[in-house]
């Protein structure tokens, strides 16, 4: 049995006395203790190294006191184990040396047995789960098909991804077997996350919001649904669609546990949006964690004023900034606890 398991009951829209926190890249550069490790590991290493990626996914749970670990680990993982290069550059970021372009890139794409070419995140989630102990829930993730598909195409990050755009564009057929080779390695990645014990998934679409609704549906919701389809009936699975406000009231209706929100779009349209009966997670704009620690509380409380307590997991609207003071973070996790008391 989970310790703390408001998280859990939050996804399955249970009445809690206060909402679960948690931040999407809280085991990471924030951290002093993360800085010391990405001195002497490169990021894969850290990826692939069970013991290390453990150390990291609890270490915030240590330190700050969130409701949920999220392990540690990274979207581009699936690509790699697809047999697409993908290094990690300083300065850069994502890095692959050898883009898709073209029909023969995609003939040459592999759908692997994710058991053996991901065995280190299995090994990392059956030692996490140890050191955990069940104080907290433990959450998998994966990257949309298409975010993977704007990096495999473009070949590092981009502010538009138009070659991503102009390959979908020109050539669909080639796109959309691309899109179902990583739906196809991501279902079966999720499942045996499952199997390993992750309490739930979240699927990550982090460049949904670089398509119109109308793209959007063709190149990346109806394989985020195919996703949902193949794990609700397993684990609660949470779907966060960067910039996709506008595809929120499908999603309400897909079958997934929780929809994240970002800090574009107010908890109010994001309720109107999603119909009113899901949970919502989100959407505290990550830069705002600069303010200081009594303004970031006052923010927080007005934030789950807005949301609701219930049906509401408080979260930060994307990733974590590197730079932002601990005893910041320390307060928007302290704020969420002290809501209501």
């Amino acid at each position: 049995m989970i310790k703390n398991d408001l998280f859990l009951k939050a996804l399955r829209g249970e009445s809690v006395e206060r909402p679960p926190v948690w931040m999407m890249r809280q085991a990471g550069r924030y951290l002093p203790d993360f800085m010391k490790l990405k001195e002497k590991y490169d990021f894969f290493t850290r990826c692939r190294t069970p013991e290390l990626a453990t150390e990291i996914t609890v270490m915030p749970i240590d330190q700050i006191g969130p409701d949920a670990a999220i392990l540690f680990s990274d979207i581009l993982v699936i690509p790699q184990a697809m047999d697409i290069e993908v290094e990690m550059k300083p300065g850069v970021g994502p890095w692959l040396p050898n883009p898709i372009r073209s029909q023969k890139d995609v003939d040459r794409v592999n759908v692997p047995d994710v058991a053996d070419a991901l065995s280190y995140v299995y090994d990392a989630i059956d030692l996490t789960k140890r050191e955990l102990n069940d104080r907290v829930p433990l959450i998998g993730f994966a990257g949309s098909p298409w975010t993977i598909l704007c990096y495999c195409i473009q070949g590092q990050g981009s502010k538009n991804f138009d070659k991503a755009k102009e390959f979908c564009f020109t050539q669909p057929e080639a796109a959309h077997e691309l899109l179902q080779k990583i739906t196809d390695t991501t279902i079966a990645y999720l499942k045996l996350k499952v199997k390993h014990g992750v309490n739930a998934v979240q699927v990550f679409d982090s460049w949904g919001g670089m398509l119109s609704p109308v793209d959007y549906q063709e190149f990346s919701w109806k394989y985020i649904q195919q996703i949902v389809n193949a794990l609700k009936a397993y684990t609660e699975v949470i779907v966060f669609g960067k910039g996709c406000w506008f595809a929120l009231n499908e999603m309400s209706k897909s079958g997934a546990s929780a929809l994240g929100v970002d800090w574009t779009c107010s908890a109010r349209n994001a309720r109107y949006l999603s119909g009113g009966e899901i949970t919502l997670q989100g959407n505290f704009d990550p830069s705002r964690l600069f303010s200081p620690p009594a303004e970031i509380k006052k923010m927080v409380h007005e934030m789950i004023d807005a949301f609701g307590k219930d049906r509401y997991i408080v979260n930060l609207g994307h990733g974590i900034l590197p730079n932002i003071p601990v005893e910041n973070a320390q307060a928007f996790v302290d704020a969420v606890k002290e809501y209501g008391s």
